[in-house]
C-alpha cells in the first residue's frame, strides 16, 4: 500500500506559510471593524449600526474562510487530495457566502453598492434565474479536468477561480438571505430555488463517484494522504459534493417550510380550552 512520505520535506503535513491569506483576513477584519465602528454611527443615527447576529455571522465567516484557505487544508487540497479540494469549494460556495451576507447590515450593503449603476448591475445579476444559472455554470466549469489540473499548478489561476466561486456564490445567495429586502424572494420561491440549486451539482458528483481510473492527473501521485487511493479520493469527493451540498440546502428548505407554514399551527392544535365569557342570565 502506498502511504504518506516519511521525508519531512515531502510530507503533506509540513507547514507552508500563506501570507496572502493572512493579509486578506487582516484586511477583511479591519475593514469590517472600521465600517461598523466608524461609518456605522454616522449612517445609523437612531439605533445600533449592527446586531449580535451580524457579529456572530462575521466571526463564523472569517473563521471558516481562514480554515478552508490556509495550511493545512489549502495545501492538502491543492497538492494531494481532491476530496479536500471539494470540501474547500463547498465551504467557499455554500457555507461562507450566506454567513457573509448575514454579517452585512443593510446600511453597509447600500453604502458599498450605492444607488447608481453599480446597484443596477448587482440587482440584475442577483435575479434568481441569472444568479442561479451563473452559479451552476461556475460549478460545472470548476470541475473540468484540464482546468483543475492547471489551477492546481498555477497560483494566479487558482486564486482567480476562488474569487469567481465566491462572487457567483454571493450572487446566488442574495435572493435567499441578502441584507436588502428588495433582492429577496418569498418563502415558496426560496424553497424551489434552493431545491434547484441542489440538482445541478449531482451531475459532476455522480461522474466522480462512478468514474473509472484517475479523472484529475494532478492528484494521481505516489504520496497518498491517509492511504486513500486515487479512486477512493474521487468517490469521496463526489460524496462530499452530493451529500454535503444536498443535505445543507435541503435542511434550509425544510427550515423555511416550517417557518412559513407552521405559524399558528401549535396555537391551533392546543388542547387548552379557551376561556368563554359566561352567558348573560335571563331576566
Amino acid at each position: 500500500m502506498i502511504v504518506e512520505a516519511a521525508n519531512p520535506l515531502l510530507s503533506p503535513w509540513r507547514f507552508q506559510a500563506h501570507p496572502e491569506v493572512w493579509l486578506l483576513i487582516i484586511f477583511l477584519v479591519t475593514a469590517y471593524v472600521y465600517a461598523i465602528r466608524v461609518l456605522g454611527p454616522q449612517v445609523v443615527t437612531d439605533g445600533k449600526p449592527f446586531t449580535r447576529k451580524n457579529l456572530i455571522a462575521f466571526v463564523a465567516a472569517i473563521g471558516l474562510l481562514w480554515f478552508s484557505t490556509d495550511w493545512p487544508v489549502h495545501d492538502i487540497a491543492e497538492e494531494y487530495l481532491y476530496s479536500v479540494h471539494m470540501f474547500q469549494h463547498m465551504a467557499l460556495s455554500f457555507f461562507v457566502p450566506p454567513l457573509v451576507l448575514f454579517a452585512i447590515p443593510e446600511w453597509l450593503f447600500r453604502v458599498v453598492v450605492g444607488g447608481g449603476k453599480a446597484y443596477g448591475v448587482v440587482r440584475r445579476l442577483a435575479k434568481p434565474v441569472v444568479a442561479g444559472l451563473v452559479f451552476n455554470i461556475m460549478v460545472m466549469i470548476t470541475h473540468i479536468p484540464g482546468l483543475v489540473n492547471r489551477s492546481a499548478a498555477s497560483t494566479p489561476l487558482h486564486y482567480g477561480l476562488h474569487v469567481l466561486v465566491v462572487t457567483t456564490a454571493l450572487l446566488m445567495w442574495l435572493p435567499v438571505c441578502g441584507p436588502v429586502r428588495e433582492f429577496q424572494m418569498g418563502y415558496g420561491a426560496k424553497m424551489i430555488y434552493l431545491f434547484l440549486m441542489s440538482v445541478v451539482p449531482t451531475i459532476p458528483a455522480a461522474w466522480l463517484t462512478f468514474a473509472e481510473g484517475s479523472v484529475y492527473k494532478h492528484y494521481d501521485i505516489s504520496i497518498r494522504v491517509w492511504g486513500l487511493s486515487v479512486e477512493t479520493d474521487q468517490q469521496l469527493a463526489g460524496a462530499i459534493m452530493k451529500s454535503g451540498g444536498t443535505v445543507f440546502l435541503w435542511s434550509i428548505v425544510i427550515f423555511l417550510f416550517f417557518k412559513r407554514f407552521s405559524r399558528g399551527f401549535l396555537a391551533d392544535q392546543s388542547y387548552v380550552r379557551e376561556k368563554v365569557p359566561p352567558a348573560p342570565k335571563p331576566r
